[in-house]
């Protein structure tokens, strides 16, 4: 096992920190890698933007819409897929007569063959919202993620650089020894953190022996406010919520939408242009089952209910994380408000704020 001057490598951040690859396969987790680009910088919390969330399908583009308008706002997105180029039909991104009535950022970032860091996502968050409040605008972030959510308005250590001859060390003596091996090492160094993680998840293993290896610190102890939320009443943090059947509905419309609208041909292209998708980019939903479908592995209909029952499984984590956040308030949604309707509610839960002293 790699180790310190001062014994066996350890880990990093209590909850085990956020991901850099995090996407909608694995964000059932709480706790994934931070894949620091370049340094170790810290993000406070924003506190002086607006935060429109929901699971899938919920219609946060349609309300953050009416939302911005009513605010004098620009939308910073606020999803780890729709920061990739060419992904547009699964990534349900906003038609482009939508982004030119209100601006959108944090939109087609980098192509799909990238990795991309939470560190890098609120490097650019940060300075792109500090940016719109310069022009005198609001910063109203929309979207799906929930890491990208509790990051924003948690804050985060996202630690140190990877060190790759450290991982493929760890790698090797996990092979030889197995993942329990170094999760025991793990438990010696950092209980809290090891109680959080699973004895077989490798890579967040080895990233919290790894940061205990740069840092001689161990995770769980630089990564405390990323588990200290805020009363609801002091954010602006709202969630659109379904009663399950009609959201069940609406992911069914919304996945027979994008296949309608060219999801297939799309990810044709991306596989023409690039030969294979990143790690992250390829497992998004929808892009893998179509490039399966591509590979003659699923046909047509199982492509569809294959997108669908994922689609739906996803929707449940998001709203998991949702509900564990002391920070969001739900809105309640039904199939026949008027969006004005929805968005008087959220001013006027958010004016409860403004009322309250010290607001």
């Amino acid at each position: 096992m790699p180790t310190t001057a001062g014994g066996p490598a350890s880990l990093r951040d209590g909850q085990v920190a956020p991901a850099g690859w995090m996407t909608e396969s694995n964000m059932s987790d709480s706790a994934a890698f931070v894949e620091t680009p370049s340094d170790e910088q810290s993000f406070p919390p924003l506190e002086d933007a607006w935060f429109l969330t929901g699971p899938t399908a919920a219609g946060k583009t349609s309300v953050g819409m009416r939302l911005a308008e009513r605010l004098g706002a620009e939308i910073l997105s606020m999803d780890s897929m729709a920061i990739y180029r060419g992904m547009d039909i699964g990534t349900a991104k906003p038609p482009a007569e939508l982004r030119r009535c209100v601006p959108h950022h944090l939109l087609d970032i980098v192509d799909p063959t990238e990795e991309f860091s939470v560190s890098e996502y609120l490097r650019l968050a940060h300075r792109t919202a500090a940016e719109v409040r310069s022009r005198g605008k609001v910063p109203l972030f929309v979207g799906g993620t929930p890491l990208y959510l509790k990051a924003l308005t948690r804050g985060l250590y996202p630690g140190p650089p990877p060190d790759w001859e450290f991982r493929r060390q760890a790698e090797r003596e996990a092979k030889r020894l197995g993942v329990e091996a170094l999760h025991r090492q793990l438990a010696l160094i950092d209980p809290l953190a090891a109680a959080k993680l699973h004895p077989h998840d490798l890579r967040r293993i080895i990233r919290a022996l790894e940061v205990f290896h740069l840092t001689g610190r161990p995770i769980s102890h630089q990564q405390l406010q990323f588990e200290e939320g805020r009363p609801a009443e002091e954010c602006r943090v709202f969630v659109l919520s379904w009663p399950r059947p009609l959201l069940h509905a609406r992911i069914e419309r919304r996945v027979q939408g994008m296949f309608e609208a060219g999801l297939v041909d799309e990810v044709r292209r991306l596989l023409e242009r690039y030969g294979r998708l990143g790690r992250t980019a390829s497992q998004a939903v929808g892009y893998r089952e179509v490039q399966q479908h591509l590979a003659g592995e699923l046909s047509w209909e199982e492509t569809i209910r294959a997108v669908t029952i994922r689609t739906r499984q996803f929707a449940r984590r998001q709203e998991t994380w949702f509900r564990q956040m002391s920070e969001c308030r739900p809105v309640a949604m039904s199939e026949n408000e008027p969006l004005d309707a929805v968005v008087d509610r959220i001013l006027a839960s958010a004016s409860l704020r403004a009322d309250r002293p010290g607001h």
